[in-house]
């Protein structure tokens, strides 16, 4: 009865979420330029978390950026591998894939910061909910052809194991710093534990189908 509960189709219909998500990101980006605590207050942060009580972050900051590159990039990301993906699944579903995905990213993260004494860092950013998106496309889309910089042809499971792959060895050895490695694992894990759970599928087997 469990497993029929949690697996239960959701009524699909489209919405255009992934527009509704990007309009949130820029407005939420451009408070945080006009408001001087903005980001302090949405970013997830251990000291905000555990001492002050700001247990809304691991939602908020999903919707926070560091810059414009940052946003320009996550928006871009999110509009070309979301918009396929809601069509596919709908846009309830897809909306919770979106925020399971990202919350439990930020949250393994804290859990992370917490362990390694990183209290005052700051994390911002939808890349642990993109990284994750991105894995979907590639499940559900393995055919498919990303060009990568505009110019170089991948299929989709090909880019999704490089970029894990590019992930793994900067967490390991430290370079880019500044960038949120644990977190866009993460994003990678929940959304195969999402499609395991709520799907009973395993990616694996379409990432490496024809690879």
């Amino acid at each position: 009865m469990l497993v029929q509960f949690i697996r239960k189709p959701l009524r699909y219909r489209y919405d255009n979420v992934v527009l509704i998500l990007i309009g949130i990101n820029l407005l939420v980006f451009l408070v945080q330029n006009l408001v001087a605590q903005a980001t302090s207050y949405l970013a997830l942060n251990p000291v905000a978390m555990v001492r002050f009580g700001m247990f809304w972050q691991p939602l908020t900051y999903m919707f926070t950026h560091g810059s414009i590159s940052h946003l320009l990039f996550n928006m871009l990301g999110l509009f070309f591998f979301g918009t396929p993906m809601e069509r596919h699944v709908g846009s309830k579903e897809f909306l919770l894939y979106y925020l399971v995905t990202g919350i439990l990213a930020g949250l393994f993260s804290f859990g992370v910061f917490l362990l390694t004494g990183s209290y005052f860092t700051y994390l911002v950013g939808a890349s642990g909910a993109i990284f994750a998106v991105q894995l979907a496309y590639a499940t559900f889309f393995p055919d498919s052809v990303v060009f990568l910089w505009g110019i170089l042809p991948l299929r989709a499971p090909v880019m999704v194991l490089g970029f894990t792959a590019l992930e793994l060895f900067s967490a390991i050895t430290g370079t880019q710093n500044g960038v949120a490695h644990v977190t866009h694992l993460a994003g990678f894990l929940f959304g195969w534990l999402y499609f395991l759970v709520r799907f009973g599928v395993n990616p694996w087997r379409y990432l490496v189908r024809r690879s």
